[in-house]
C-alpha cells in the first residue's frame, strides 16, 4: 500500500487538498447467477484511477483528466511487480468461485410470507370497516394479494407499495373499506413462489379473534368441569353402604337405659 501513499503525499504536495485513496472490486451478475465481468480499480477522491484488465493481467490507467499523467506512472509501478497483480487474481478467483454459493444463498431461496387482517371502524360511518391485510418476511419480492367477498374477488394487490425489510425479504399490504353484514365473510388470500397453495386469512363481523380464543378456552373449561363433576357424583351414588351402617356396636348417649 505504500504506493497509494506516495500517490496521496504528490498529490497533496500539488495543491489537491485533502484525499480518499481506495481499491474498488467489482463482480456483476447476469440474471441466471453467472458472473458478467470483473473489475478491480484504484480509485482517488471517488475518481478511477487505475484499472486491471483481466484478459491481459495488467494495470492500465483509465483516467483521462488532469490526474492521466499520475494513473501512467502508478500503472507503470504496479506492472512492475507480481504483488498487485496477484491481488487482483485472487479477487477475480474469489468472484468466480463464491457466486454460486452467494446466488443459491440469496436470489435462489424461498422465503413464504406470513400475513394478518387489521380491522378498524371508519367513525360516522354505520357498519363501515377499514380492513387492512399485512403481507410481510416473503422473498422473492413478487407477490399476489387478493381480496375475496364470500369468495369473489373484490380488490388486488396489483397497485400497492411494496417495502423492503432491510433482511432480504419484503412486505406491503392491501386496504379494503367494506360494509360488514352478519354471515359476511373477507378473506385476503396471498399468492408466491414459496407457498404450494395461496395462504389465506378470514374476517366477519363479529368476536375478535382474541376475544374468540378466550371463549372457545372458557367453554372448553366449563365442559371439562362438568364431565369432571357428573363423573365425581354418578361414582358415589353407586358406592355400596360401608361397615357399620347397616349394623355394629351401638352408640348410647346421657339418658339411655341400657338393656339387662
Amino acid at each position: 500500500m505504500w504506493v497509494l501513499g506516495m500517490l496521496g503525499l504528490a498529490l497533496s504536495c500539488r495543491g489537491a487538498g485533502a484525499f480518499l485513496v481506495h481499491v474498488a472490486s467489482s463482480c456483476p451478475l447476469a440474471a441466471n447467477g453467472s458472473a458478467l465481468a470483473f473489475g478491480f480499480t484504484l480509485v482517488f477522491n471517488k475518481n478511477p484511477l487505475v484499472c486491471y484488465e483481466p484478459d491481459a493481467r495488467r494495470f492500465a490507467p483509465c483516467d483521462w483528466g488532469l490526474l492521466r499523467p499520475y494513473a501512467t506512472v502508478l500503472a507503470a509501478i504496479l506492472n512492475n511487480g507480481t504483488a498487485w497483480v496477484q491481488r487482483a487474481e485472487a479477487r477475480r478467483r474469489a468472484c468466480r468461485d463464491l457466486v454460486p454459493r452467494f446466488w443459491s444463498s440469496t436470489a435462489l431461496r424461498r422465503t413464504p410470507p406470513q400475513i394478518r387482517i387489521v380491522s378498524v371502524p371508519l367513525p360516522n360511518t354505520p357498519d363501515a370497516v377499514l380492513l387492512t391485510c399485512r403481507v410481510w418476511g416473503f422473498y422473492p419480492a413478487e407477490v399476489t394479494v387478493l381480496w375475496r367477498h364470500n369468495g369473489d374477488v373484490v380488490a388486488t394487490g396489483d397497485n400497492a407499495k411494496l417495502l423492503p425489510n432491510g433482511d432480504w425479504t419484503y412486505q406491503t399490504q392491501v386496504t379494503l373499506t367494506v360494509t360488514a353484514k352478519v354471515g359476511d365473510t373477507f378473506t385476503c388470500a396471498v399468492q408466491h413462489a414459496s407457498l404450494d397453495r395461496p395462504l389465506c386469512e378470514d374476517w366477519g363481523p363479529g368476536l375478535s379473534p382474541g376475544l374468540m380464543v378466550k371463549v372457545v378456552a372458557a367453554a372448553v373449561v366449563m365442559t371439562v368441569g362438568l364431565v369432571v363433576f357428573a363423573a365425581g357424583t354418578f361414582s358415589y351414588c353407586r358406592q355400596a353402604p360401608g361397615e357399620g351402617q347397616a349394623g355394629g356396636t351401638p352408640v348410647w348417649h346421657v339418658g339411655d337405659v341400657a338393656p339387662t
